[in-house]
């Protein structure tokens, strides 16, 4: 069963552009990085810089050690009633806390195939328009407005 914590990721480079990824399991789905905790005692920068590895292949501990920043923000959320499968009976609520990275502009990615099909690095405004989830779009902004 997930944990009803997770991470949200917003890889970004020097020119602000911000990467998104399509959803195997929904088409047309755009997101950051996002995972669940792997126990309740994850550390959340622990589980942000995993969750990049999994999903990009982007190795957080290779880059400047304050390239993975917590935003300092977390939101409660609903989660879609299709995926409450796979939590406890009950669960319909999720706390996602919010971090940003700062990549070099050539970083490659590597996607993990059973979870994204596609990626693509677009300006922070397209970015934030084509998030399947408005907070998603909302974590984008904050990283650009509050910094």
């Amino acid at each position: 069963m997930k944990i009803p914590i997770s991470v949200l990721v917003v890889i970004y480079k020097s020119n602000r552009d911000v990467l998104l990824i399509e959803r195997a399991d929904r088409a047309g789905f755009w997101q950051s990085v996002t995972g669940s905790l792997d126990a309740p005692n994850e550390d959340l920068a622990f589980a942000a810089a995993r969750e990049v590895f999994e999903e990009t292949g982007i190795a957080v501990d290779r880059l400047p050690k304050d390239a993975l920043q917590s935003m300092h923000h977390q939101i409660e959320y609903e989660i879609y009633p299709d995926w409450r499968f796979r939590y406890a009976p009950g669960v319909t609520k999720n706390i996602e806390h919010w971090f940003s990275l700062a990549v070099p502009d050539n970083t490659p990615i590597t996607l993990s195939p059973r979870e994204h099909v596609a990626y693509e690095w677009l300006p922070y405004q397209k970015a934030i328009q084509k998030c399947f989830s408005p907070s998603n779009g909302e974590a984008i902004l904050r990283l650009f407005f509050t910094n």
